[in-house]
């Protein structure tokens, strides 16, 4: 009979309730919680649509992740249709919504789905401890625990950290356990926002008569990426799901000074000609209803453009399906869906263990808390429950190694591939997007959907 192991899951999200189903079988689980309560950001992000991952799958998932064919294994171990199998057989029905995204049944509220994940815990024996908060680590990496003013050293044969990115921190998601990655000569990027509104200076009193509204059914692109969805226009820019795929592309090149442009395709559906044919010997204060445009729509397209660029219907319909709006900044880090950054994608080998501790007490994982972030973290665990580290990680940590796992999509596949001769994984609870995102996360330091681990990668997201 296999030996049962004890592992100790830092890190009470979404990503470490599906590792500890996953293990909680064959080994003896205890997950620490800092907060009073487990799945508290599960119940934030609820708030706001409820999607719980994608239905898109195989190479169509992998694709959402970057770096390029890194979760690729993982991913194909455990995809988006593997983890609505595992809701079905938690009794969460799923369908999937027009935007592709996957949802509960709906009247599902996040506290049920919530409950039903936990009480499964519970179920398998998974031993919970809430207010206990991971400080650092000791002389010989072992995590730090504090609970009611005292410290203690974890002694587990596993340690899986599923600490969260630095959104919404409220919820606890601060991101500061970086720095005691840092502290161990671990190189980790600064948190950045992901699956964020972005800034836009509006001209006049644009912003005044406009914001709330909707510019449904636009096509989206920055740089490579590209989404077709609904934006919303705020005081300070766009939000909504066609802008978070491409926030990957723009936050790149605000970074490099490059100058971040978000083209806006008004009429996808419509080619040049068929709109020049709409319009065609009409005044421009026909084109409107010609065209089926808005006041909003409108009113965006003679800010952003000329008025000779208004009353020329060809430069009017180049405008319709092309136009161009600066990007002046990506919104603050408490209003984003999620992060990017934490421990640099450099620093983790093909397996996703921390390179220079490839023969110490320490192994991380981390995914991030998004559309795919829980579907991944029960990929990297085996069927059999054999523990094989090369996945074990946390959105994305004892004589192992570290292990990083990318957002939680990511982390559900790599999660199989649990190698016993690492102690330490870490979860990490940063979402990760896949072209970002994040979905999951994009998730471009290591990171899901996010996207749940707290090891979240800098140059790895998952897209929401």
């Amino acid at each position: 009979m296999r030996e049962r192991k004890r592992i100790a899951i830092i890190g009470g999200g979404p990503a470490a309730l599906v590792a500890a189903d996953a293990l909680a079988p064959h080994h003896e689980v205890h997950v620490y919680e800092q907060g009073r309560s487990v799945g508290r950001k599960f119940l934030v992000a609820g708030q706001g649509g409820f999607n719980l991952t994608n239905s898109a799958d195989g190479p169509a998932l992998a694709a959402m992740y970057s770096p390029a064919g890194f979760l690729n294994e993982a991913l194909g171990a455990f995809g988006s249709n593997a983890f609505r199998e595992w809701l079905s057989e938690l009794g969460i029905e799923t369908y999937v919504g027009t935007s592709g995204r996957v949802f509960p049944t709906k009247g599902t509220k996040p506290v049920e789905v919530l409950n039903v994940m936990r009480e499964r815990s519970l179920e398998r024996g998974v031993h919970f401890h809430l207010e206990h908060t991971f400080v650092g680590f000791d002389e010989h990496t072992n995590a730090i625990i504090e609970h009611g003013g005292a410290r203690s050293s974890l002694a587990a044969h596993f340690t899986i950290f599923s600490l969260g990115g630095a959104s919404w921190s409220v919820t606890g998601s601060t991101g500061t356990w970086s720095g005691h990655f840092a502290q161990l000569g671990i190189e980790v990027t600064p948190f950045r926002s992901s699956n964020c509104g972005v800034k836009i200076e509006w001209p006049g009193s644009f912003a005044r008569d406009h914001a709330g509204k909707p510019l449904k059914n636009i096509s989206v692109s920055a740089g490579d990426h590209s989404s077709i969805g609904e934006a919303t226009i705020t005081q300070h820019g766009l939000e909504g799901n066609a802008i978070y795929p491409v926030v990957p592309a723009l936050r790149d090149a605000i970074a490099n000074g490059t100058g971040a442009l978000l083209h806006l395709d008004l009429k996808p559906n419509n080619t040049t000609d068929q709109l020049l044919q709409k319009i065609a010997g009409k005044e421009p204060k026909n084109y409107a209803a010609a065209l089926n445009l808005d006041r909003a729509t409108m009113a965006l397209l003679k800010a952003f453009t000329t008025k000779e660029r208004f009353h020329s219907p060809f430069a009017f319909v180049q405008d319709v399906k092309g136009l161009q709006l600066p990007v002046t900044a990506l919104r603050p880090i408490e209003e984003a869906i999620s992060t990017v950054g934490g421990i640099a994608p450099s620093e983790l080998a093909p397996d996703f263990s921390l390179k220079r501790y490839a023969s110490s007490p320490l192994a991380k994982w981390w995914t991030g808390m998004h559309q795919r972030a829980v579907s991944s973290c029960k990929a990297a665990i085996p069927w059999d429950g054999t523990p094989r580290m090369p996945y074990l990680n946390a959105d994305r940590s004892p004589a192992g190694s570290f292990h990083a796992i990318p957002n939680s999509a990511a982390f559900a596949s790599c999660f199989r591939t649990f190698n016993p001769a690492r102690k330490f994984a870490a979860l990490n609870a940063t979402a990760w997007l896949a072209k970002d995102s994040s979905v999951p996360p994009s998730s471009r330091s290591i990171g899901w959907p996010s996207r749940a681990f707290s090891l979240s990668p800098s140059s790895w997201c998952m897209p929401g």
